[in-house]
Order: C-alpha cells, then structure tokens, then sequence
C-alpha cells in the first residue's frame, strides 16, 4: 500500500500530524519503534503532561533563528491547542507560570485523544517497527524497516521525520532524524542535552552533596540569561526548574551566578538589624530565609556566630555577595538520560517555514525535537511538537 505520508515516530509531533492528516482526509503511516505510541508524552510531568504554556512566545525557544517559529505559530497558537483538546474532553487547568496540564493530571487522556483520532479517521500505526533507511524515490519514499516478522518496505508520496532527539535512550531515543538529515544533505545544528541537570566535581562535591534535598527559590542567571524558580541541591550537583532552564544556555566552562534571596535585600536586612542594636547573630537572620542545614553549610564561607552589630564593612560585603552572587561553575551535565529534550537539531535554514519541507529534498519534512528549536521548561516543547504537527499536515 502506498501512503499520503509516512511519519516516523508516534511522539507528539507525529501524533499530531498523523492526527490532522486524518482530519483532512489523507492516509498516513505511522512508524514507532516503541510498543505503543506517546512513550515520552506518557512519561512528561511525573505523568501529569504539562502540554502547553499560555505565554508561549518565541522568546521561550532557543534556536539559530528564533523567528523561525513566527510562521508556525501563527498556524497553530495555544488557543489552537486549548480548543482542540477541548473539543475531546481535556480541560487544562494552569499551574505556576502559565503551564497547562488536564485536570484529571494524566498524561494517558492526552495520548487517548489521538489514539481516538487514528483510528476514527483510518490511519495505520506500525508498532515494535525500527527504521532502517529512507530511501528517495521518483514517486516518493521507500522506507526499510523491521518488526517481529522481519524485514519490510513501505512506500509513500511524502516522509515526516518526528522521530525526536536523544534524550531518554530506555524509550528509544536515536540520532535517527539526524543522520536522515545528513543523508539529504541537510545542515544540522551541534546538539547538546538541554532542561538537564548540572554536576559538580572537585573540592566543592562533598559541600552540595551535604545539602542533598534542599530547595531554595533563587535567581539563577548566566550568559545574559536569568530564571528565577526552585533550584534542588543533589548529591551529585544542582537541579530543580531554575537549573534545568538555565542549562539550555550554559556551555561548558562558564560560571553560573545564582541569587539565594531574589525576593529580599541583604543590604537593607542588615541595617535593619543594626538600626534595631544588631544582638542577633548572622546565623539566626539567615535562618528566616534559609533551612538550618543551609545555613550551617554557608558557615564554610561566611561567620555565622557573629552579632550582626559587630559585622566589619568586609564580612557584610562577603555575605551579601555570598547570599545573591553566589558563584558556581558546573563541571558538566547529567547527559541524554536525564535531559528533558535535546538542544540543537536539523537547520532551521533547511527548512520552509510555513510547511517545514526541506528546501532541498521535495516531500521531505522535519518536526518537533529533530528541529533546532528547543523551547524552556514549562510546556513550551509540547506547544511546538503540536504546532510543527500541524503545519506539516496541512501540506502532505
């Protein structure tokens, strides 16, 4: 059988596009290497799904080319996203920071929404089904694959790549859209993990492996950048929502400047406290912002057991720049495994932007996280799986 379309991966992209080309009326195949389709979505959020921002913007996205999303997104916005799940019975509720997820907080109602759709409109999903090659055709695409059966061949007028990037190797993650991409002659943008946690080595393990489980609600800043969220001290470095945005800017070698008391000023604190007879000590004004494990372990760079009234102009210079410039330069990141999504991709320059086919390869397109589009922590990564979905459906 020759189709319309064949899709490689049933993520949220592929779901997507295979959902809206059924929609339409055309025939897609989708080929997912997993024993059921939306693995990751499943997985996303704790299982919970957070499936899109309402501040989505392309300000949220780091890419070669921001812009580039501009025409994407005006095919398909958030409200886009919100009534179309609407219309299959998932109602969001919006969490911190505008992040949407359905108020029955299960990732599988989103998955369910577009088994529904394959199957009402007639699409055909090959499971247990590893890509081999991509082959151009006069015609089209041949595509290699094998399953428990062995090995077969499909064939269709146009190829979606939606196959995702490297992160969260145990539900497949591959390079696979990537060497597609460099097969075609296509440009593909230095990967690297992004949303993943940080590591720290040397003199300075032992000190944040002891505060293991802390969260501090910081200002976490580098390169021009800055998230102000929870980060997470662990037994191997740091993590948490502040961390895990900021990592999709960090590069190896760079100091990250992280402000422990955003909300205060430690300045203004201390001459409150002197303006009162300063008899408290450095320890117990700390100890109103910060857990006691906290403050003990800052004791390794600052003197707790002074009266805030006999502080030097020095040692309240050196808290109030230990306290909201504290300094770290990570080793490096937790990898692939640990990362939310993969920074980097296929060349926005590769691509149309209003149809993501490639300008070199008619009838082939790219989507979702094989794209160099990485969006933040928050929903943002889902609203352009869905987007990017969308727009290559209405053009196969």
């Amino acid at each position: 059988m020759t189709y319309d379309a064949i899709i490689i991966g049933a993520g949220a992209c592929g779901l997507m596009c295979a959902a809206q080309a059924g929609l339409i009326g055309k025939k897609t195949l989708v080929i997912e290497r997993n024993d059921k389709v939306g693995a990751k979505i499943l997985i996303s959020g704790g299982g919970r799904c957070n499936y899109t921002n309402t501040g989505t913007s392309p300000a949220n996205f780091i890419s070669e080319n921001p812009d580039f999303l501009h025409s994407v997104f005006k095919q398909w916005s958030v409200e886009d996203t919100i009534t179309f799940f609407e219309g299959y019975g998932i109602i969001g509720q919006e969490k911190t920071l505008g992040q949407l997820f359905p108020v029955t907080n299960k990732a599988k109602d989103i998955v369910a929404v577009f088994s529904e759709i394959l199957q009402h409109t007639g699409q055909h999903v090959a499971l247990n089904t590893l890509v081999k090659a991509v082959e151009k055709k006069d015609n089209g695409f041949e595509v290699a694959a094998e399953n428990t059966r062995g090995d077969v061949r499909y064939y269709a007028h146009k190829l979606i790549i939606a196959s995702g990037g490297l992160p969260v190797q145990k539900l497949g993650a591959s390079d696979f859209g990537l060497r597609v991409a460099k097969q075609f002659g296509l440009n593909v943008v230095g990967t690297a993990p992004a949303l993943v946690p940080l590591t720290i080595t040397g003199k300075d393990a032992d000190w944040y492996s002891s505060l293991a489980g802390n969260a501090v609600f910081s200002k976490v800043s580098v390169d021009g950048m800055s998230f102000e969220e929870n980060i997470l001290f662990t037994h191997w470095g740091l993590s948490g929502p502040a961390i895990l945005q900021i990592s999709s800017y960090w590069r190896p070698g760079m100091e990250i400047t992280i402000d422990l008391l955003p909300n205060f000023n430690l300045e203004n604190l201390i001459k409150q406290e002197r303006q009162y007879g300063g008899k408290r000590l450095v320890s117990q004004l700390l100890n109103d912002h910060f857990t006691r494990k906290l403050v003990d372990a800052l004791g390794k760079f600052l003197v707790l057991d002074t009266k805030i009234a006999s502080l030097s102009k020095a040692d309240a210079k050196l808290i109030v720049d230990t306290i909201h410039h504290f300094k770290v330069k990570p080793a490096g990141d937790k990898g692939y495994d640990k990362a939310e999504v993969m920074r980097g991709g296929v060349s926005t320059a590769e691509l149309h932007p209003k149809t993501l086919m490639s300008k070199k390869v008619n009838g082939l397109y790219f989507g979702g996280e094989t794209v160099d589009i990485t969006g933040w922590l928050g929903g943002y990564n889902f609203q352009w799986a869905w987007a990017s979905g969308y727009a290559i459906a209405q053009d196969i």
